[in-house]
């Protein structure tokens, strides 16, 4: 099943500023999400974040943080975001396709993208795009999702999937902007 760029959303997840810096390639993994967010954005695919216990863990890392409008960005308390019941009224949620970025891949990446597939939601995972502390964890929570009907994919799979062809102007910006 390809990632359709009329059914899909790009979720973002807990990419914080006490966070961030304790996972292994840390700053790779944010550099990937912003990249697919601002791909996202210049195709025209809704993007939400959240945001997992501010007060304790801090906002989204700037790099991430800047990119998005405040209204696009929940507050969870829950690992999964489908337990939070967090993603209510973000822009995309009610859309089929789930592309997620963020971290912890072992923790709130799985949990969420887990329970996303028990709603019917079809899931991506940026293998690319998200993290752990330790690189085993992460290696082992995108086994263990490819298992449970979870896609791992890239962050150029994603945007040459949500593009579908080349030779539109659309696809010349991208090519330019984001590929070269």
């Amino acid at each position: 099943m390809l990632i359709d760029a009329e059914r899909s959303l790009l979720l973002v997840v807990d990419l914080q500023a006490k966070m961030v810096p304790a996972l292994a390639d840390g700053d790779a993994i944010v550099a990937s999400a912003a990249w697919l967010i601002r791909v996202a954005q210049k195709i025209g695919i809704p993007v939400a974040a959240v945001e997992q216990y501010p007060k304790g863990l801090g906002p989204l890392v700037p790099a991430i943080r800047d990119l998005l409008a405040p209204e696009v960005v929940a507050t969870k308390h829950r690992f999964s975001c489908v337990a939070a019941k967090c993603l209510a009224g973000l822009p995309g949620t009610d859309r089929a396709q789930v592309v997620i970025a963020g971290a912890e891949t072992h923790v709130c990446v799985l949990q969420s993208a887990l329970e996303l597939v028990e709603d019917g939601k079809e899931v991506y995972v940026v293998a690319d795009a998200v993290g752990s502390r330790r690189t085993f964890d992460r290696d082992v929570a995108l086994s263990r999702m490819r298992q449970e009907g979870v896609r791992v994919v890239t962050r150029e799979m994603v945007a040459f999937e949500w593009l579908g062809e080349a030779g539109t102007p659309l696809f010349r910006e991208i090519n330019r902007e984001f590929l070269r």
